[in-house]
């Protein structure tokens, strides 16, 4: 078998459904194989579904076609032999059915464990993307929304890297608006000789904000001098100016808290603020003149089938987020050269991304038709909200919302305890403990997020997340670390089982979940292509249920079959470690 990344099954496939649909066609029709996975559908394990749509196109031009059976049959007829395939046949209205060579599967799974699972990366067409995830604003407390964009985030960002993907992870924080104004104001009154006592000035950014926001509501006096700095700190270009130097501490207090939740979720960010594209807005407008028009002294771009214009700079002369997201959709485009650009934020701001989208359209910056040209592309991907158990906006009993180091820490205390309870503090280290509880806390509530469908609103609830049974982390984990206690148990070298021994697939079972193993490539390019996490969760569910499967039917240790069995053990446990890697969930090797 070649060294290098062969594409994934379906894409194998089709090249050789490509020569079939080539000797079968007229030179004037031509078209593109259309295979998928058919889930044991009349026996097979993928399908061509050409022949329908064909017929239409066929009929009346060629009088050697009696129907779609007869397209199929046609199709079948011409494709040439390969190693890959142990049998066709044709069903229905022409579906070409195919069943794969448990041979080659099991080639194709030794392959993966002597070379490694980067031979099993799905191939994008795109070198660059980037991904606008997280996203807070300074100042205020990351909530919920926050680790929902960040979690989402860092899964797309992470399974388009392992597809090959330079992928420029970008924190878009609010860190320009105009309640700088209203905490510099503030902190100038309240602490005239801040600049001394730094940070203890502030203390508390949340307390602070609202004592500043409570003072800016019932006091007009203050409220004009906020205004007021607001706009001496855009005007400012002297970094050692007093607005600016105030600005950068709130900014630097804020940033500390934002990345004690990064660190906790292991999330690499790169932060590029909307301070960062504030100095190319004037220049981005200019160069859309002809599209801008005036409307109530607002300058604005009409976006067709929408009731409101997209306002680009208020009547008051200020900028405002559509200033600022077309400048960084410039940005990304002209400098950075990105072919993709993904912004995760919640369903709510869909229609403003779109009408960005569309202005983006009209300047010409991207392509109008995405079927003649695919490339650059810009998507939204939307999520809904978190819910509490009582069916609304999750919120502490306060009514506040829940701060997410709080958040976090109580996953992993509760994983600790749970782990206490089953004895391990006895067996084990302090240290092992302690990163078990927050790879299982954490990952925990990473997988109750991602498992779902993002446009979904979700409950959370720490017993549901946390619970060892379903479709949650701690079930995905105990079952790898079941996998690698079967491994260790056979006092076996893997691997040099790698390189001397060989998978033989006769069981049932041993094929079920040798074909579920193969067809991992092709998940990860459906979850990339769709910006779908669930779809990655959903396979590992089953990969799980498929091994369970395999194991209650199939004796491994002290069986005839126990090299070949003890490598397919170890080929799911590698593919269960790259699903919880994409999914940003460490795994564990013992529970």
């Amino acid at each position: 078998m070649e060294e290098e990344n062969v594409g994934t099954v379906k894409q194998q496939l089709a090249e050789l459904f490509k020569i079939s649909l080539k000797d079968t066609l007229p030179e004037d029709i031509t078209a593109e194989p259309l295979i998928e996975a058919s889930g044991g559908k009349f026996g097979s394990d993928y399908q061509c579904n050409n022949a329908m749509s064909l017929w239409s196109r066929l009929k009346g031009k060629s009088s050697k076609f009696k129907g779609p059976p007869a397209v199929g049959q046609a199709i079948k007829a011409s494709l040439p032999e390969s190693e890959m395939i142990e049998s066709t046949s044709v069903a229905g209205p022409g579906f070409v059915n195919i069943v794969l060579s448990k041979k080659w599967i099991a080639e194709s799974i030794q392959n993966m464990l002597k070379k490694g699972i980067k031979i099993w990366a799905p191939r994008l067409n795109v070198k660059r993307a980037v991904v606008d995830f997280s996203s807070p604003n300074i100042a205020k407390e990351m909530h919920v929304g926050h680790l929902r964009s960040t979690i989402i985030g860092d899964t797309l960002a992470r399974m388009l890297e392992f597809s090959n993907v330079e992928v420029l992870r970008r924190n878009h924080v609010g860190d320009w608006g105009t309640q700088f104004g209203m905490l510099i104001e503030y902190l100038f009154e309240e602490f005239p000789n801040w600049e001394e006592i730094g940070e203890q000035a502030i203390g508390d950014l949340q307390v602070f904000y609202k004592k500043s926001k409570q003072r800016f509501d019932e006091d007009p006096d203050f409220k004009e001098k906020a205004q007021q700095a607001v706009v001496s700190l855009q005007g400012s270009k002297d970094e050692n100016d007093r607005y600016r130097k105030a600005w950068t501490k709130i900014c630097e207090i804020s940033r500390k808290e934002f990345q004690q939740v990064y660190e906790r979720l292991k999330v690499d960010l790169e932060e590029r603020g909307e301070s960062f594209y504030n100095p190319h807005i004037a220049g981005v407008l200019k160069g859309l003149e002809g599209l801008i028009e005036e409307s109530q002294g607002a300058q604005v771009i009409s976006i067709k089938g929408k009731n409101i214009p997209l306002i680009v700079v208020k009547s008051d002369g200020g900028y405002n987020y559509a200033s600022t997201d077309l400048t960084a959709l410039w940005y990304r485009l002209n400098i950075e050269k990105a072919e993709w650009i993904i912004y995760v934020t919640d369903v709510g701001q869909q229609m403003h991304f779109e009408m960005v989208f569309s202005a983006a359209k009209l300047a010409g910056w991207l392509p109008a038709d995405e079927k003649l040209c695919p490339y650059p592309k810009t998507n939204h991907v939307g999520f809904g909200l978190v819910l509490g158990d009582d069916g609304k906006r999750f919120r502490t009993r306060s009514s506040e919302v829940v701060r997410l180091v709080d958040l976090l820490d109580e996953a992993k205390l509760r994983s600790k305890l749970a782990l206490e309870e089953r004895g391990r503090a006895a067996e084990w280290t302090e240290e092992e403990l302690d990163e078990t509880a927050e790879a299982v806390g954490y990952g925990a509530v990473k997988y109750a997020d991602l498992k779902n469908n993002r446009l979904t609103n979700y409950t959370f609830s720490f017993d549901q997340m946390l619970s060892d049974k379903g479709n949650t982390a701690v079930y995905l984990l105990y079952a790898h670390a079941r996998i690698c206690s079967i491994i260790r148990k056979s006092g076996r070298d893997l691997e040099e089982l790698k390189m001397t021994g060989t998978i033989v697939l006769d069981h049932v079972d041993e094929r079920g979940l040798g074909l579920h193993l193969l067809q991992f490539a092709e998940v990860v390019e459906d979850a990339c292509t769709n910006l779908l996490p669930n779809v990655l969760c959903e396979y590992l569910y089953n990969l799980s249920e498929n091994f369970t499967k395999f194991y209650s039917n199939c004796q491994v240790v002290g069986s005839e079959e126990e090299t070949s069995r003890l490598l397919l053990c170890e080929a799911t446990a590698v593919v269960m470690r790259k699903c919880f890697h994409l999914l940003g969930i460490e795994p564990v090797y013992k529970l």
